[in-house]
């Protein structure tokens, strides 16, 4: 048993082109918990999405408030494990299946993505399948630092003797073989906690992945992958990006800050209590300030003493309380994007998704700080999606539908090797299960 930090979260099998496969998405938020059940069909790809070997086709889903998850962070088990559960059973409820197995999307731990670049000498002049796996391991092995773990290994790009740009190296004959690879990792303990809730609704994770990486695979188009795009997941409890370039994955990061750092806010701004500060930023949340309606006044309910006067207060406070902290998370992702190879692509476009990139305004304000073309994404490609899953907020339950599709691109160790147990004096050493790895 190798220590934590050499591990990989679970992988899934790659979809059979030819089957029709039914699939679960689990996204626990730190505000909602959303899944979705689908049926993937076989179908020729679309113009847009070249990508894509299969069709969506949703039966069911749900959305339910989260608990006990804090930025992304699962923070009480038994609540978390409740509210899963009730999830759970409101899709199959719906789709009128059981489901066995889900993917799970990671959004906290402080989600890093870096590239390695691994090299090897070949033994028998030609590269074997064995040498990828093994330059890709050790590769990998190098870049999980001491409590985390892999939540994604992608090969980029191979070279051989020092020439890159190889797309399949397997077969050629060379002295050294080197891999370029990207490498994302994520805490540890929270990929674990993540899990343990899951298993303890006796489901099992048939994959995790990270949250921008799947929310791209649901709202990015092919051509905006391939001309270079950064996706901004912008949760309530973080906000994660993912970069694209040349078609692929490329970098991933995370902070901890979202949509309900905006809630509090409000609240502490115009003394009102969470429930309410949460009403006022759906209805009248904007960053946009000035206009008439900035003068409107608007009563708020004081928090505390029931027979408190409410409080008068205009839209523009409001505006003005929401704008601050949308820029400081804006401010962040822009500093985030310098430091990846998004700073490179001169026609890079940003898509923003998840429930914080609803406030009104979110994309004139991003666009003015990143200094880039902006837009909202939403879920492309999906058959009969229900108006309500249509939003930029089912980005990453709908994108986890699509990710099976993608598995294959992926380097999975080998069995022996992959264990990610969470001990074994806890809940499954007693049930004697552990969490399955590889199938």
């Amino acid at each position: 048993m190798t220590g934590l930090d050499r591990n990989q979260t679970p992988k899934t099998r790659p979809v059979d082109h030819k089957r029709t496969a039914l699939v679960a998405s689990l996204d626990i938020g730190t505000s909602k918990i959303a899944c979705m059940i689908a049926r993937l069909k076989p179908s020729p790809p679309s113009e847009a999405l070249r990508g894509r070997s299969h069709a969506v086709e949703l039966i069911g889903y749900s959305q339910i408030q989260s608990r006990g998850v804090k930025a992304g962070a699962v923070v009480d088990l038994a609540e978390c494990e409740q509210a899963v559960r009730q999830a759970v059973a409101l899709a199959e409820r719906m789709a009128k299946v059981r489901v066995e197995s889900v993917l799970l999307s990671v959004s906290g731990g402080r989600l890093q993505g870096q590239l390695v670049e691994a090299a090897a000498d070949i033994r028998g002049g030609a590269v074997s399948a064995e040498d990828v796996t093994r330059v890709t391991s050790t590769g990998m092995r190098h870049a999980t630092g001491e409590g985390r773990t892999v939540l994604h290994a992608l090969p980029v790009g191979y070279a051989l003797d020092g020439v890159k740009g190889i797309r399949d190296p397997r077969g050629m004959v060379a002295r050294q073989f080197g891999v370029d690879m990207q490498v994302v990792t994520v805490d540890a303990t929270v990929a674990r906690n993540l899990m343990l809730v899951v298993e303890r609704c006796h489901l099992n994770v048939e994959a995790m992945a990270a949250s921008p990486y799947v929310a791209g695979l649901s709202v990015l188009t092919d051509d905006e992958a391939d001309l270079g795009a950064a996706v901004v997941e912008m949760g309530a409890g973080s906000t994660t990006i993912a970069t694209y370039s040349g078609g692929r994955f490329v970098h991933a990061s995370g902070f901890a800050l979202g949509g309900q750092h905006v809630t509090m806010d409000l609240a502490r701004g115009v003394g009102a209590c969470i429930a309410d500060a949460e009403r006022i930023k759906t209805l009248y949340g904007t960053v946009l300030t000035g206009g008439s309606d900035a003068r409107e006044l608007m009563s708020v309910p004081t928090a505390g003493e029931e027979h408190d006067t409410p409080q008068i207060v205009s839209r523009a406070t409001i505006a003005n309380i929401v704008r601050h902290r949308a820029e400081e998370i804006f401010e962040m992702v822009r500093d985030r994007l310098a430091d990846s190879p998004f700073a490179a692509e001169p026609r890079a476009r940003v898509v923003l998704s998840g429930g914080a990139s609803q406030l009104t305004g979110t994309v004139e304000l991003a666009t003015r700080i990143l200094n880039r073309p902006v837009r909202i994404g939403r879920p492309l490609g999906f058959g009969r999606l229900p108006n309500e899953a249509k939003s930029a907020s089912f980005a990453v339950p709908a994108g986890l539908l699509v990710y099976p599709q993608y598995a294959h691109l992926e380097h999975v160790e080998p069995r022996h090797t992959r264990q990610l147990k969470t001990g074994t004096d806890g809940y499954f050493g007693k049930v004697g299960r552990w969490l399955r790895e590889g199938f």
